[in-house]
Protein backbone atom coordinates (compact mmCIF):
# COMPACT_ATOMS: atom_id res chain seq x y z
CA UNK A 1 0.00 0.00 0.00
CA UNK A 2 0.94 3.79 -1.18
CA UNK A 3 0.60 6.29 1.49
CA UNK A 4 -0.48 9.67 -1.43
CA UNK A 5 -2.46 13.04 -0.88
CA UNK A 6 -6.07 12.97 -2.23
CA UNK A 7 -6.41 13.76 -5.46
CA UNK A 8 -9.90 15.82 -4.25
CA UNK A 9 -7.36 18.26 -3.51
CA UNK A 10 -6.98 21.01 -6.60
CA UNK A 11 -3.15 21.74 -5.62
CA UNK A 12 -2.59 17.76 -5.67
CA UNK A 13 -4.65 17.02 -8.65
CA UNK A 14 -2.66 19.72 -10.69
CA UNK A 15 0.34 18.71 -9.56
CA UNK A 16 -0.25 15.50 -10.47
CA UNK A 17 -1.93 16.35 -13.96
CA UNK A 18 0.52 18.97 -15.62
CA UNK A 19 2.66 16.64 -15.96
CA UNK A 20 2.42 16.71 -19.64
CA UNK A 21 2.94 12.28 -20.29
CA UNK A 22 0.08 12.32 -17.39
CA UNK A 23 -2.20 14.71 -19.26
CA UNK A 24 -1.75 13.28 -22.47
CA UNK A 25 -2.41 9.59 -21.43
CA UNK A 26 -5.45 10.47 -19.22
CA UNK A 27 -6.87 13.38 -21.73
CA UNK A 28 -6.17 10.37 -24.67
CA UNK A 29 -8.28 8.27 -22.78
CA UNK A 30 -10.99 9.96 -22.13
CA UNK A 31 -11.51 11.71 -25.83
CA UNK A 32 -10.41 8.18 -27.43
CA UNK A 33 -7.75 9.95 -30.22
CA UNK A 34 -4.31 10.55 -30.88
CA UNK A 35 -2.96 13.70 -28.96
CA UNK A 36 0.33 15.54 -28.47
CA UNK A 37 0.99 17.47 -25.32
CA UNK A 38 4.25 18.99 -24.36
CA UNK A 39 2.92 21.90 -21.86
CA UNK A 40 0.07 22.30 -19.63
CA UNK A 41 -0.76 25.57 -18.06
CA UNK A 42 -2.95 25.28 -14.06
CA UNK A 43 -5.23 28.46 -13.23
CA UNK A 44 -5.10 29.44 -17.12
CA UNK A 45 -7.64 32.56 -18.32
CA UNK A 46 -8.27 33.90 -21.07
CA UNK A 47 -7.41 38.06 -21.71
CA UNK A 48 -9.46 39.71 -22.11
CA UNK A 49 -11.97 37.55 -20.54
CA UNK A 50 -15.03 35.85 -22.67
CA UNK A 51 -18.86 37.00 -21.78
CA UNK A 52 -19.26 38.14 -18.30
CA UNK A 53 -17.84 36.28 -15.84
CA UNK A 54 -14.03 35.20 -15.86
CA UNK A 55 -13.16 31.43 -16.07
CA UNK A 56 -10.50 30.07 -14.37
CA UNK A 57 -9.49 26.48 -15.69
CA UNK A 58 -7.34 23.94 -13.61
CA UNK A 59 -5.29 22.38 -16.34
CA UNK A 60 -5.03 23.74 -20.28
CA UNK A 61 -3.24 22.61 -23.19
CA UNK A 62 -3.12 22.38 -26.90
CA UNK A 63 -1.84 20.39 -29.93
CA UNK A 64 -2.12 21.84 -33.20
CA UNK A 65 -5.91 20.38 -33.20
CA UNK A 66 -6.95 20.00 -30.05
CA UNK A 67 -7.71 22.15 -26.72
CA UNK A 68 -8.31 19.95 -23.56
CA UNK A 69 -9.00 21.73 -20.48
CA UNK A 70 -9.62 19.57 -17.80
CA UNK A 71 -10.96 20.68 -14.31
CA UNK A 72 -11.79 19.20 -10.64
CA UNK A 73 -14.48 20.05 -8.49
CA UNK A 74 -15.12 18.23 -4.85
CA UNK A 75 -17.50 20.24 -3.33
CA UNK A 76 -21.53 19.49 -4.43
CA UNK A 77 -22.38 22.03 -6.25
CA UNK A 78 -26.20 22.67 -7.73
CA UNK A 79 -24.27 24.59 -10.83
CA UNK A 80 -21.80 22.42 -12.15
CA UNK A 81 -23.33 21.23 -15.66
CA UNK A 82 -24.00 24.91 -16.52
CA UNK A 83 -20.69 26.24 -14.50
CA UNK A 84 -18.50 23.77 -16.99
CA UNK A 85 -20.80 24.19 -20.11
CA UNK A 86 -19.80 27.85 -19.74
CA UNK A 87 -15.79 27.49 -19.61
CA UNK A 88 -16.28 25.12 -22.49
CA UNK A 89 -18.01 27.32 -24.73
CA UNK A 90 -15.63 30.08 -23.47
CA UNK A 91 -12.48 28.48 -24.64
CA UNK A 92 -14.77 28.13 -28.08
CA UNK A 93 -15.18 31.74 -28.81
CA UNK A 94 -11.97 32.94 -27.62
CA UNK A 95 -11.13 30.94 -30.73
CA UNK A 96 -13.11 33.00 -33.58
CA UNK A 97 -11.92 36.13 -34.32
CA UNK A 98 -13.70 37.13 -37.36
CA UNK A 99 -17.30 36.90 -38.59
CA UNK A 100 -16.22 35.54 -41.99
CA UNK A 101 -14.82 32.27 -40.26
CA UNK A 102 -17.06 30.96 -37.31
CA UNK A 103 -15.13 27.17 -37.19
CA UNK A 104 -12.67 27.28 -34.44
CA UNK A 105 -9.53 26.22 -35.44
CA UNK A 106 -9.16 23.72 -32.45
CA UNK A 107 -11.65 21.14 -31.40
CA UNK A 108 -12.38 21.91 -27.73
CA UNK A 109 -12.46 19.10 -25.31
CA UNK A 110 -13.56 19.51 -21.75
CA UNK A 111 -13.11 16.76 -18.57
CA UNK A 112 -14.86 17.71 -15.19
CA UNK A 113 -14.14 15.39 -12.76
CA UNK A 114 -16.47 15.38 -9.80
CA UNK A 115 -14.62 13.61 -6.78
CA UNK A 116 -17.78 13.54 -4.60
CA UNK A 117 -20.08 12.11 -6.97
CA UNK A 118 -23.44 13.84 -8.06
CA UNK A 119 -26.89 13.53 -7.84
CA UNK A 120 -27.60 11.60 -10.97
CA UNK A 121 -25.13 9.35 -9.68
CA UNK A 122 -23.45 8.34 -13.16
CA UNK A 123 -19.89 7.46 -14.11
CA UNK A 124 -19.23 9.16 -17.04
CA UNK A 125 -22.07 11.52 -18.95
CA UNK A 126 -21.03 13.69 -22.12
CA UNK A 127 -22.38 16.70 -23.99
CA UNK A 128 -21.91 16.22 -28.04
CA UNK A 129 -22.24 19.27 -29.50
CA UNK A 130 -22.43 17.17 -33.08
CA UNK A 131 -25.96 17.99 -34.49
CA UNK A 132 -27.58 14.56 -35.52
CA UNK A 133 -31.02 13.82 -37.16
CA UNK A 134 -34.30 12.62 -35.80
CA UNK A 135 -33.20 9.07 -36.21
CA UNK A 136 -30.13 9.53 -33.95
CA UNK A 137 -27.66 9.50 -36.84
CA UNK A 138 -24.32 12.34 -35.98
CA UNK A 139 -23.68 14.64 -38.94
CA UNK A 140 -20.06 14.61 -37.94
CA UNK A 141 -19.98 18.26 -38.84
CA UNK A 142 -18.83 19.65 -35.12
CA UNK A 143 -16.52 17.22 -32.96
CA UNK A 144 -16.79 19.32 -29.09
CA UNK A 145 -17.67 17.94 -26.15
CA UNK A 146 -17.82 18.29 -22.78
CA UNK A 147 -17.22 15.07 -20.37
CA UNK A 148 -18.46 14.63 -17.15
CA UNK A 149 -16.81 11.67 -14.49
CA UNK A 150 -17.96 10.96 -11.44
CA UNK A 151 -15.26 8.50 -10.07
CA UNK A 152 -17.02 7.13 -7.24
CA UNK A 153 -19.28 5.30 -9.39
CA UNK A 154 -17.11 3.32 -11.91
CA UNK A 155 -18.28 -0.61 -11.88
CA UNK A 156 -17.47 -3.15 -13.70
CA UNK A 157 -19.74 -1.89 -16.60
CA UNK A 158 -17.47 1.60 -16.83
CA UNK A 159 -15.51 0.98 -20.04
CA UNK A 160 -12.16 0.68 -20.38
CA UNK A 161 -10.11 2.68 -20.44
CA UNK A 162 -12.29 5.29 -18.64
CA UNK A 163 -12.54 2.60 -15.67
CA UNK A 164 -8.87 2.47 -14.48
CA UNK A 165 -8.62 6.14 -14.35
CA UNK A 166 -11.79 6.72 -12.35
CA UNK A 167 -10.48 3.50 -9.99
CA UNK A 168 -7.60 5.05 -9.37
CA UNK A 169 -8.83 8.64 -8.66
CA UNK A 170 -11.25 7.19 -6.56
CA UNK A 171 -8.96 5.08 -4.95
CA UNK A 172 -6.59 8.09 -3.74
CA UNK A 173 -9.87 9.79 -1.64
CA UNK A 174 -8.65 7.61 1.23
CA UNK A 175 -4.94 8.71 0.53
CA UNK A 176 -3.74 4.72 0.27
CA UNK A 177 -3.75 2.91 -2.89
CA UNK A 178 -2.72 0.13 -3.75
CA UNK A 179 -0.90 -0.02 -6.48
CA UNK A 180 -0.23 -3.71 -7.69
CA UNK A 181 -3.85 -3.42 -8.83
CA UNK A 182 -3.08 -1.11 -11.28
CA UNK A 183 -1.34 -2.51 -14.66
CA UNK A 184 -0.38 0.77 -16.74
CA UNK A 185 2.96 2.38 -16.13
CA UNK A 186 1.42 5.57 -16.50
CA UNK A 187 -1.03 5.35 -13.46
CA UNK A 188 2.12 4.18 -11.45
CA UNK A 189 3.24 7.20 -12.35
CA UNK A 190 0.01 9.39 -11.13
CA UNK A 191 0.80 7.43 -7.75
CA UNK A 192 4.06 8.68 -7.22
CA UNK A 193 3.57 12.08 -8.13
CA UNK A 194 1.50 12.24 -5.18
CA UNK A 195 3.46 10.21 -2.63
CA UNK A 196 2.69 12.05 0.36
CA UNK A 197 6.36 12.48 1.37
CA UNK A 198 7.00 14.14 -2.24
CA UNK A 199 4.76 17.08 -1.59
CA UNK A 200 6.19 20.26 -0.77
CA UNK A 201 5.57 22.78 1.96
CA UNK A 202 3.58 25.03 0.41
CA UNK A 203 1.86 22.24 -1.65
CA UNK A 204 1.11 20.60 2.20
CA UNK A 205 -0.29 24.42 3.45
CA UNK A 206 -2.47 24.88 -0.17
CA UNK A 207 -3.96 21.40 0.74
CA UNK A 208 -4.44 22.20 4.62
CA UNK A 209 -6.34 25.41 3.25
CA UNK A 210 -8.78 23.48 1.12
CA UNK A 211 -9.36 21.03 3.56
CA UNK A 212 -10.53 23.64 5.85
CA UNK A 213 -13.12 25.75 3.47
CA UNK A 214 -14.06 21.89 2.75
CA UNK A 215 -14.62 21.35 6.37
CA UNK A 216 -16.65 24.98 6.67
CA UNK A 217 -18.67 23.87 4.47
CA UNK A 218 -19.55 20.84 6.17
CA UNK A 219 -20.07 22.74 8.96
CA UNK A 220 -22.30 24.91 7.99
CA UNK A 221 -24.36 22.34 6.36
CA UNK A 222 -24.81 20.27 9.36
CA UNK A 223 -26.00 23.34 11.12
CA UNK A 224 -28.94 23.53 8.24
CA UNK A 225 -29.27 20.31 8.96
CA UNK A 226 -30.03 20.47 12.10
CA UNK A 227 -31.94 23.43 12.41
CA UNK A 228 -34.53 21.93 9.48
CA UNK A 229 -34.61 18.82 11.76
CA UNK A 230 -35.67 21.41 14.79
CA UNK A 231 -38.27 23.48 12.71
CA UNK A 232 -41.12 21.13 11.99
CA UNK A 233 -43.35 23.52 9.62
CA UNK A 234 -43.12 23.05 5.81
CA UNK A 235 -42.26 26.61 5.34
CA UNK A 236 -39.68 26.90 7.36
CA UNK A 237 -37.64 23.67 5.54
CA UNK A 238 -38.68 25.47 2.28
CA UNK A 239 -37.07 28.48 3.82
CA UNK A 240 -33.75 26.67 4.82
CA UNK A 241 -33.67 24.79 1.15
CA UNK A 242 -33.86 27.66 -0.32
CA UNK A 243 -30.64 29.34 1.68
CA UNK A 244 -28.99 25.96 0.78
CA UNK A 245 -30.08 26.23 -3.26
CA UNK A 246 -28.72 30.00 -2.99
CA UNK A 247 -25.42 28.84 -1.66
CA UNK A 248 -25.13 26.32 -4.83
CA UNK A 249 -26.22 23.46 -2.56
CA UNK A 250 -27.07 20.60 -4.54
CA UNK A 251 -30.94 19.66 -4.33
CA UNK A 252 -30.20 15.80 -3.45
CA UNK A 253 -28.47 17.30 -0.17
CA UNK A 254 -31.01 19.54 0.24
CA UNK A 255 -33.63 17.64 0.17
CA UNK A 256 -31.99 15.04 2.76
CA UNK A 257 -31.09 18.16 5.14
CA UNK A 258 -34.57 19.44 5.06
CA UNK A 259 -36.72 16.45 4.91
CA UNK A 260 -38.54 17.92 1.64
CA UNK A 261 -38.90 15.60 -1.39
CA UNK A 262 -36.86 15.94 -4.63
CA UNK A 263 -40.02 16.97 -6.72
CA UNK A 264 -40.25 20.29 -3.89
CA UNK A 265 -37.05 20.68 -3.75
CA UNK A 266 -36.98 21.04 -7.89
CA UNK A 267 -40.08 22.76 -7.19
CA UNK A 268 -38.20 25.54 -5.31
CA UNK A 269 -35.60 26.00 -7.55
CA UNK A 270 -37.77 26.02 -10.81
CA UNK A 271 -38.87 29.14 -9.22
CA UNK A 272 -36.06 30.60 -8.21
CA UNK A 273 -35.00 30.51 -11.61
CA UNK A 274 -37.53 32.03 -12.98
Amino acid sequence: MKKVASLKYGVVFKKAFCDPEIFTAFAQAMIGRPISIDHVETEKEFDPPIGHVKPRFDLFAEDSEHRLIVDIQHARLNDHYDRFLYYHCAALLEQVASSKNYRPPLTVYTVVVLTSGDRHQRDIAVVDFDPHDLAGKPLQEVSHKVIYLCPKYVSEATPEPYREWLRAIDDTLDEEVDESQYAQGIIQKLFESIRRDHLSPEERARMIEEYHQEELQQTKFEEGVKEGKKEGKKEEKQFIAQNFLQKGIAPDLVAEATGLSMAEVSALEEARNS
